[in-house]
């Protein structure tokens, strides 16, 4: 056991968890409704705890069990024949699981930004749950874990590199997303504007301060690795939220705050898959992209292709994990055929698993709420609960 790496994960750890709770909490929480608010928060808190529970019990097993190429097996079930003394590399593999299980939390959540405001709460449950472990934890051992995709596997020696989740995490979420906006359909009322941008700026400031640990602790390492990492993290954040609020401002004439923070979401899931990879220039041209590239892929889907994914998780988080996962073959990190094969594999396996996911889940619960619950607000008709009393 190295000493420094172990303090060094035990922070990433806590950063990674900061980003659910409260960061995407608060920064999905304030673009809703204020009927909605609430729902989002219960979303978001409900399914790291029901995560959490599932990774212990069978996720991490499947994860980094030693199955196979395809399935890590049960091995690990219940953290079986793993103690405080057991060692992954230079951790303790209870740090790494906890580690690995902050992501495993933050996925499904992601994917709460596509139905809010019209999802049934037992649906959010039931997916989320057969969705982290029939999708979340077999790609993760496919790519971490050793699979098929990994070095050695189908792609030969040299397989997909991805550092801290361009296709594990954000691919498969915002895949999960898209999918569960179609099957769903439109809201009644797509016009309200964000009820709270003070709230979203202050969730995409913790996004930002926890994706440190998200991509810096990555490495596994208390060491150089970790720190560019963490440093080509941030230059990517910030180049991207700038030039969403400049290409706001050259279209429309203003550039917003909403605007700008959503940019540095875009910067920053873009540079995850490569920030192992890529120095500071580069990451400097993929924030650069990533804000204007985001931005047109939220016009695309919401304008003409008409899909109401709410707050743009395919948009944002889809399409920059997928254009960083690529742009880690376009710097010669990586191969085309791995980078562009795994992208492609995984795609469409997240695509079709999650339907049947979202129509056998559809039979036991519904996927929708009624017409009546929809207009008066989630918080109120499935919570009971208001987020603001102003007769108080």
């Amino acid at each position: 056991m190295n000493g420094a790496d172990t303090a060094w994960i035990i922070v990433a750890t806590a950063l990674v968890l900061f980003m659910t709770l409260p960061g995407l909490a608060l920064f999905y929480g304030g673009l809703v409704r204020a009927r909605n608010v609430l729902s989002v928060f219960m979303h978001v808190y409900a399914i790291a705890c029901l995560m959490s529970v599932l990774w212990f019990a069978v996720g991490y097993s499947v994860a980094f069990g030693d199955g196979g190429a395809y399935w890590g097996g049960l091995g690990k079930m219940f953290l079986m024949g793993i103690d405080a003394d057991t060692l992954s590399g230079t951790l303790p593999e209870v740090l790494f699981f906890a580690f690995q299980m902050t992501f495993a939390i933050i996925t499904p959540a992601l994917i709460v930004g596509a139905y809010v405001e019209r999802i049934g709460f037992g649906f959010v449950l039931l997916f989320s749950a057969l969705w982290m472990v029939l999708v979340y934890a077999p790609v993760t051992h496919w790519i971490w874990g050793g699979g098929f995709l990994a070095d050695g596997g189908i792609f030969g020696e040299t397989g997909v590199k991805d550092f801290a989740g361009g296709i594990v995490v954000h691919e498969t979420a915002g895949i999960a997303a898209l999918v569960l906006a179609v099957m769903l359909g439109a809201r009644k009322n797509k016009t309200t504007p964000p009820h709270n941008p003070g709230y979203v700026m202050i969730g995409a400031a913790m996004l930002w301060v926890g994706w440190f640990g998200f991509n810096g602790g990555s490495q596994l390492a208390a060491d150089g690795g970790a720190a560019m990492a963490l440093t080509v993290t941030h230059i990517s954040a910030a180049t991207a939220s700038l030039t969403w609020a400049l290409w706001e401002k050259i279209k429309y004439g203003k550039a917003s705050l909403v605007g700008i923070v959503t940019g540095t979401i875009a910067g920053l899931a873009s540079i995850t898959p490569a920030s192992g990879f890529v120095g500071p220039i580069e990451a400097l041209i993929i924030g650069a992209v990533a804000g204007i590239m985001c931005q047109e892929a939220v016009n695309l889907i919401r304008n003409k292709a008409k899909i109401d994914d709410t707050l743009d998780v395919f948009a944002v988080h889809g399409v920059g994990g997928i254009f960083g996962t690529i742009m880690i073959a376009a710097f010669g990190a990586g191969s085309w055929a791995a980078q562009l094969g795994s992208l492609v594999i995984v795609g469409v396996f997240t695509l079709v698993v999650s339907v049947i996911i979202a129509k056998v889940v559809g039979l036991i619960t519904p996927l929708r709420v009624d017409e009546e619950t929809e207009t008066n607000g989630l918080d109120l008709s499935a919570h009971g609960e208001r987020a603001y009393d102003h007769n108080s």
